[in-house]
């Protein structure tokens, strides 16, 4: 189960409506509790992400765990991604990429970016949950960085 002294918020960026109803099930499964914040599109998640200052200043102090698909109907999750690691707020945020592609280039780039974890869908249960699992172990024994 993920706990920790803060409690983390999970956004999830996924605009299969299946494969966001799947994440969460797993999610759920493994234990996890905490609050899931859903969008479809990556406009959508940017302007929650950065705030109304496109700074990302509003989550200073919350810890988030972002679940991001790279194939979004208005842009893809690297160009998310990006904008996350190029803001001194979201930085050092917690990303799990969730995605159908598992070309070794794209991967890479992923991890280049800054990305925590890549898991290719369709997902293998045991590994999706092991990865939340650890997800979990490692937010109850460690400091996650806060948006600062």
């Amino acid at each position: 189960m993920v706990t920790s002294a803060r409690a983390v918020k999970i956004v999830m960026i996924e605009d299969d409506e299946g494969h966001a109803r799947l994440i969460e099930k797993n999610i759920r499964r493994a234990g996890v509790t905490n609050d899931i914040v859903a969008f479809v599109n990556g406009t959508e998640a940017l302007s929650f992400l950065l705030g109304s200052d496109g700074t990302g200043s509003e989550h200073i102090g919350q810890t988030i765990l972002v679940l991001l698909d790279l194939n979004l109907p208005d842009m893809t999750g690297m160009d998310i991604l990006a904008r996350m690691r190029g803001s001194a707020h979201l930085n050092a945020t917690m990303v799990i990429i969730l995605t159908t592609t598992d070309d070794p280039r794209e991967v890479h780039r992923c991890y280049d970016l800054g990305a925590n974890v890549y898991i290719p869908k369709p997902m293998q249960y045991e590994r999706f949950v092991n990865a939340i699992q650890q997800l979990g172990l490692f937010l109850s024994v460690m400091a996650v960085p806060e948006a600062r």
